[in-house]
């Protein structure tokens, strides 16, 4: 025992069992008082003053050494001089101890620690293991009931051999699996990101969020490198009738939503579960859960120490229903311009949902489409796409603009009016049109291939004489549009930029560069109509954005959608467009013909659009 001091640990280990203890202090002081102590109950038990950076041991006396806290008391800074003291210490363990015998050392484990460690030991032929010890830090946790920092507590082991070839290098989180690295810094992050987590416990437990934003971490399993979970972690102020702490599981599927996907939709969801502290729980793809308990117990020692300080009670735990949700992987694919990407099926609200995800960007949904399940008499049922469904709702309100273009502005039912739609993706958009709209013949631009395989293999999209995809640059095949002199009835941009990191991800800036909008200008002509899905965070590109808009077409009208960042602008040459209340006779028109034209073709049976409440929204800039 290096160092033992006044420490009770060696005479426990005696009671238990083990008689063959030396224990050495630099002080005589503590080892008189460890003698008078122990003489006569523990009388094999040794205590010797010495220094532990110059034993007198012979080499290979010992198969243990055992230090409970005096590396971090030698280990106080990253001087020279310390560190020249610190590798006597470790030399001298190392020449004391037999081959396969064990360092075993509790450490808090300071940044210049955890450094010196995973060098120096490796190098000196001892495989070096890890482990961060849950157990104590609840120990401490129930001893220290006031707001007193709780620290994480790590164990070194250090395991000597005559000659190791490579550097075995391990890391462990209380008794889950053992996790193997391949280098150095590997073990240094996992020690960190510990560190890193227990100054986010210490902080939430100590006060009180409220008025900030929410604080986020994502929970791994040990062995594995993609997160299991995501906590949102929120506070409100304290009011009557507010629980304390709550936790609320979000089923699989789910996580997409307005409610759980933006800090936005997570605030509503706190105040209206009333409760102080919210954490959010989101579970990821690509992982299995089989019931809520089991996420529930995985989750409950994290929850645990995300509570205030001098939380008694049982922390509930929420969510939708009593199951985890499903989710089904039905391919993973690869696109050269979008990535990595999915396509899923969920089930949400006795729903079954298939889904295209980007993996840049997962909590966004590209496509989605309703399954239906068709039966079919004396053969086995098949899933078939409902086309009336819109799962995006700036979609609804592009269709209306496509229905005023396509019907008002010539309403000959016999004359098929053009539609240019820039962005294909699953194609949601256009397959609804084409079912909606008979009097529209759709021409679709799509820059990736694998979208439109995509969109035909899972999504039912289906090509004829009145729609077919042309797979080009959406730029290129405007600007040949113009030099050719084609035209259109409407033109609709609904096209995402692929940089995450700008403030205005969709559509990209280049889309609204003024030659390309003088383009579309020509291509709409007098009586045409121009849309765009606009998704901007930052105010000074969207006025950006609409000021281009202004300076090229003679009438400008928006639409804001309700608990969404998604933006439908309208454009026109047509100077009955001037003011918002023509926009609003115009569109009203249209908004009654859409939900006409969709009973028509079978695909709702009630009104899919609210027109007045839409109408109530439209604003010119």
């Amino acid at each position: 025992m290096l160092g033992c001091g006044n420490s009770k640990l060696s005479m426990d280990m005696y009671d238990t069992g083990f008689r063959d203890i030396t224990n050495i202090d630099i002080s005589p002081v503590a080892i008189k008082k460890m003698i008078d102590i122990n003489a006569r109950t523990r009388p094999d038990m040794k205590f010797l003053q010495m220094d532990a950076t110059s034993m007198t041991f012979g080499d290979e006396s010992f198969s243990v050494a055992l230090d409970k806290g005096t590396l971090d008391a030698l280990f106080v800074d990253d001087t020279d001089d310390t560190k020249a003291t610190v590798e006597r210490y470790f030399k001298e363990i190392l020449r004391t101890m037999r081959n396969g015998g064990r360092y075993v050392g509790i450490s808090l484990l300071q940044e210049h620690i955890v450094n010196y460690l995973s060098e120096f030991l490796p190098k000196n032929n001892c495989m070096l293991r890890i482990v961060h010890c849950l157990d104590v830090e609840r120990a401490n946790k129930e001893k220290n009931t006031d707001d007193s920092l709780s620290l994480p507590v790590f164990v070194v082991i250090a395991t000597k051999f005559k000659n190791l070839p490579m550097p075995i290098l391990e890391f462990g989180l209380g008794n889950d699996k053992m996790q193997r690295f391949n280098s150095t810094m590997e073990l240094i992050n996992a020690v960190k990101s510990v560190q890193k987590a227990a100054l986010v416990c210490n902080g939430l437990a100590r006060s009180s969020i409220a008025g900030h934003n929410e604080v986020t971490l994502d929970l791994y399993r040990a062995t594995e490198e993609t997160p299991r979970y995501t906590l949102h972690i929120m506070d409100q102020p304290p009011a009557r009738g507010v629980g304390k702490y709550a936790a609320f599981i979000v089923p699989q599927g789910r996580e997409i939503e307005w409610l759980f996907a933006t800090p936005a939709g997570r605030r509503k969801l706190q105040a209206s579960a009333k409760y102080q502290r919210l954490a959010v729980v989101t579970l990821h793809r690509d992982q299995v859960y089989s019931t809520l308990d089991e996420v529930k117990s995985e989750l409950a020692t994290s929850i645990t120490n995300l509570a205030p300080a001098g939380l008694t009670e049982q922390i509930p735990y929420l969510s939708l229903g009593s199951e985890v949700g499903k989710r089904e992987t039905l391919i993973s694919g690869f696109s050269k311009i979008s990535g990595d990407f999915r396509i899923e099926e969920v089930e949400a609200d006795g729903k079954t949902l298939r889904r295209l995800i980007f993996l840049s960007n997962q909590f966004v949904v590209q496509s989605e489409a309703l399954v239906k399940t068709v039966k079919i008499k004396g053969k086995k049922n098949r899933k078939k796409i409902d086309f009336g469904y819109l799962a995006c709702h700036h979609h609804l309100y592009m269709s209306v603009g496509v229905q005023l273009a396509t019907s008002l502005q010539s309403p000959k039912k016999d004359v098929q009016k053009d539609v240019l739609v820039i962005g294909l993706g699953g194609g949601g958009l256009c397959s609804f049109l084409h079912s909606a709209l008979p009097q529209t013949r759709i021409t679709a631009v799509e820059i990736d291939p694998i979208m439109l395989e995509i969109a035909e293999q899972y999504f039912e999209l289906k090509q004829d004489n009145r729609f077919h995809v042309v797979i080009d640059d959406g730029l290129a095949f405007v600007e040949r549009c113009r030099n050719e002199d084609l035209h259109f009835d409407a033109v609709l941009f609904d096209v995402d930029s692929k940089d995450l990191s700008l403030g205005m991800s969709c559509p990209p800036k280049s889309f609204l560069a003024h030659e390309i909008l003088l383009h579309i200008k020509e291509i709409i002509g007098p009586k045409g109509l121009f849309m765009l899905n606009l998704v901007c965070r930052d105010e000074t590109l969207r006025a950006e954005a609409v000021a281009n808009l202004q300076q090229v077409f003679s009438a400008v009208c928006c639409y804001k959608l309700d608990e969404d960042i998604n933006e439908v602008v309208y454009c026109a040459n047509d100077d009955k467009y001037k003011t918002v209340e023509q926009w609003k006779k115009q569109m009203g028109n249209a908004g009654r013909g859409l939900n006409c034209a969709i009973r028509e073709q079978k695909l709702a049976n009630e009104d899919t659009l609210d027109v007045a409440d839409f109408l109530s929204e439209l604003k010119i800039e």
